[in-house]
């Protein structure tokens, strides 16, 4: 089956606003670290990529993937190796770690954000080809 113009449209449209969305997150990872000053040595700042996009040709199924230093989780939730498994919560002790949230909040709203993208986009190309069916059946 060969794609109309307006299949091929859509699909740039997806493979665009997807490697778009990877370069967001990365730029706003990196600037919440510097905002919540999430800094020692520079390692954690230097640390977030993405990975190449894995998807069909259409970009029906896509697999994104994005990487950046564990130590980054353990700053997001406040965490860290004065903090033993099975804590209460309450370490009891003067030094306690501040949760610094630069990863997890963003990254779910951004999400949503493409989930909703991919399902307006693909409904439309739906709608297209349906169309595109009945025009065709209708001149026969």
């Amino acid at each position: 089956m060969s794609t109309t113009p307006q299949q091929q449209s859509a699909q740039e449209a997806r493979e665009k606003y997807i490697l778009a969305f990877n370069a967001t997150m990365i730029q706003i990872w990196q600037e919440r670290i510097t905002l919540l000053d999430v800094i020692d040595t520079g390692a954690l700042l230097r640390s977030p990529l993405s990975l190449p996009v894995k998807a069909d040709g259409r970009f029906f199924e896509v697999t994104l993937s994005q990487a950046f230093l564990e130590y980054g989780l353990w700053q997001d939730y406040g965490v860290g190796r004065e903090t033993p498994r099975g804590n209460s919560g309450d370490l009891g002790r003067a030094k306690k770690r501040k949760r610094r949230p630069w990863f997890s909040k963003k990254y779910y709203a951004s999400f949503l954000n493409l989930r909703d993208f991919l399902g307006e986009n693909i409904g439309q190309e739906f709608q297209g080809i349906i169309a595109d069916t009945f025009a065709r059946t209708n001149k026969i």
